[in-house]
């Protein structure tokens, strides 16, 4: 049986959390003891009060707030960070997980995936301020609350090499590679202020909407949301003090390992 992590003095923000990964890393965060800023789309009102339902009964609802707002929009990533501060007193960690994947693009990533040069302009460059200038500016708005402390983390979601670099994958795949390449240039650029970035992946296809049932019915095969708990908790815990500019994958992190053994076979540096 593995060591549990402290997240009690831990107040993280999860973008993207009405759904998917981040639903799952919000509801893993609370149960490890965390409180968390649960931060969706305004259109995703029922999702937040589903999710806040679910945490109410699992008995953490007070350690949960939910704050809408767009990540590409300046202001309310600067309003949500405040909220979320001032709700439970500070703010320890981020969680860039907010993410528009190749869904948008196509139904048939897989099998009748699109050439760059088909894919609308516009759509090309939303998804690509979502997935990188959303992390950005996100990370803009904390990083002030984490250095006042002499503390913080910031994990940024990101995806397979083979992901970045697969066919029709675009803009999906080369918004995750830079998103990556700022992860490590990020965690340089806070270096020795106790303040650390890394980034995290599920591994492969994950059970999301972002993979098209139109595309994949059949979802035996896909990685389950819940192999991001366990590193998530650790990244946001004080255990993983020093550790930063890496990538960690969930489907590689054994539960049945400590922490610390579990970091050294899921981790490496992360980009190139």
């Amino acid at each position: 049986m593995s060591q549990a992590v402290d997240l009690s003095k831990s107040v993280v923000i999860v973008t993207g959390a009405a759904r998917g990964l981040g639903r799952t890393m919000t509801l893993g965060l609370l149960e490890g003891g965390a409180r968390v800023g649960a931060v969706d789309l305004p259109q995703c009102q029922d999702l937040l009060a589903d999710l806040l339902s679910e945490a109410t009964g699992r008995g953490v609802r007070d350690r949960l707030f939910s704050a809408c707002g767009s990540v590409t929009d300046e202001q309310d990533c600067e309003r949500v960070v405040q909220e979320v501060a001032a709700r439970f007193g500070g703010v320890t960690g981020l969680i860039n997980n907010a993410g528009r994947g190749m869904n948008e693009v196509t139904e048939h990533v897989h099998s009748r995936p699109k050439k760059f040069y088909e894919v609308e302009p516009a759509l090309w460059c939303g998804i690509m301020h979502t997935n990188v200038d959303g992390p950005y500016m996100m990370a803009r708005a904390v990083v002030p609350h984490l250095l006042a402390q002499g503390w913080g983390r910031i994990v940024n979601l990101v995806t397979s090499f083979v992901t970045m670099l697969r066919v029709g994958y675009s803009p999906y795949g080369p918004s995750k590679a830079a998103l990556e390449a700022a992860t490590v240039i990020w965690a340089k650029d806070l270096a020795s202020t106790g303040v650390t970035v890394n980034a995290l992946l599920p591994g492969g296809p994950a059970d999301t909407r972002m993979i098209p049932s139109a595309d994949v019915p059949d979802r035996a095969g896909l990685i389950k949301p819940g192999v991001m708990v366990a590193p998530v908790q650790w990244l946001m815990s004080r255990a993983s003090d020093g550790v930063t500019g890496w990538r960690f994958i969930g489907n590689d992190w054994d539960t049945k390992l400590d922490p610390p053994e579990a970091a050294k076979i899921a981790g490496r540096p992360a980009a190139w």
